[in-house]
């Protein structure tokens, strides 16, 4: 008989459903942090829930995910507030819950309902959560997990450009030199995303606010007394003046004389990495046909310093590429 009554199995709506209610619980009874026999009742229930949402949305190791399961979890997901619940409740979670989420809300980014991206539609009308999700960085005991939806939400060009024109932006120059070195890290990798992923928003932000970007980009991170954010700084910036779409950006850039002497002093530098990311921007200097008078007075009074320096100049591996553009740079400052 007993076999008669069991339970329906549930529906991925239903495990989003009943995830939602005990979010809201959480959300209502966060106060009560002691050893709560129902909350921590609930809480177990939680984790149970986001650990199954995440298995419908990845597979299982024995299963992959199947389509429909996925579309039906990811409509009841937007269809109310289950993102804004899930986001402002990682605190309350413990530490196995929080991954789980995490890696909930990062597939949800690329889940199609019917060809729409229905995360980026929700986003757009919720972009008050991007600033929760970047205010993340501020406490040490969420930053990652925030950092980490928030790359996987600015995949969105939209929601990316949200970011690009915000007051968060100057933020990240404090962020990328936090002491905690696994959020500084984490901070560094936004940063790059959003001023790589999309190239015409990208573009935009930086004809727009060139002036004080490059001043923060070249006091803060390229003079930074910190190897790893310089290395990075030096490595992003060869990263957005070679290519195509901000190729307005790199002329202004190349055309400035402090701009020059910030890489001629990079090409010191004690680190052989930094000189050789700092010699794929200068290249640039010295390729631009229309150099302005006061770079090529700079360039010329320092000729033989910089042909001696390239002489001796190598990298630890052969490399053609990088041997055939030091001959070109040396050609164009021997011209001068």
């Amino acid at each position: 008989m007993k076999g008669l009554f069991k339970s329906k199995p549930r529906t991925p709506a239903d495990v989003v459903r009943q995830t939602r209610e005990l979010l809201i619980y959480l959300d209502l009874h966060s106060a009560s942090r002691g050893a709560d026999a129902k909350r921590e009742e609930k809480m177990a229930e939680l984790s149970k829930n986001i650990r199954e949402l995440k298995c419908i949305l990845y597979g299982n190791g024995e299963h992959e995910p199947v389509t429909e399961a996925c579309v039906q979890l990811t409509q009841e997901f937007f269809r109310e507030n289950t993102l804004r619940l899930l986001i402002i409740c990682i605190p309350k979670l413990n530490l196995e819950t929080r991954k789980d989420a995490t890696q909930v809300v990062a597939n949800l980014q690329r889940q199609q309902v019917s060809s729409r991206i229905v995360a980026s539609e929700y986003l757009e009308s919720n972009k008050d959560l991007l600033d929760t999700l970047i205010s993340g960085y501020e406490n040490m005991d969420i930053a990652l997990h925030y950092g980490a939806m928030l790359r996987e939400c600015i995949r969105h060009q939209s929601i990316a450009r949200y970011v690009l024109e915000s007051d968060h932006m100057k933020k990240f120059f404090d962020y990328i030199q936090l002491p905690n070195f696994d959020i500084a890290s984490d901070a560094s990798a936004t940063f790059k995303e959003l001023l790589t992923r999309h190239k015409a928003t990208v573009a935009e932000f930086l004809s727009k606010n060139y002036d004080w970007f490059f001043a923060e980009f070249n006091s803060r991170l390229l003079s930074s007394t910190n190897y790893i954010t310089k290395r990075q700084a030096i490595k992003l910036l060869g990263d957005m003046l070679l290519d195509r779409s901000n190729s307005a950006v790199m002329m202004r850039y190349v055309g400035s004389k402090d701009n020059l002497m910030i890489l001629m002093n990079l090409l010191r530098d004690s680190s052989k990495n930094i000189q050789i990311e700092a010699f794929h921007v200068f290249k640039l200097f010295a390729a631009n046909k229309n150099k302005p008078a006061e770079v090529v007075n700079i360039l010329v009074t320092n000729r033989s310093k910089l042909l001696r320096f390239f002489a001796g100049f190598k990298t630890d591996k052969e490399d053609e590429q990088f041997e055939a553009d030091k001959e070109q740079v040396i050609k164009e400052i021997s011209a001068l």
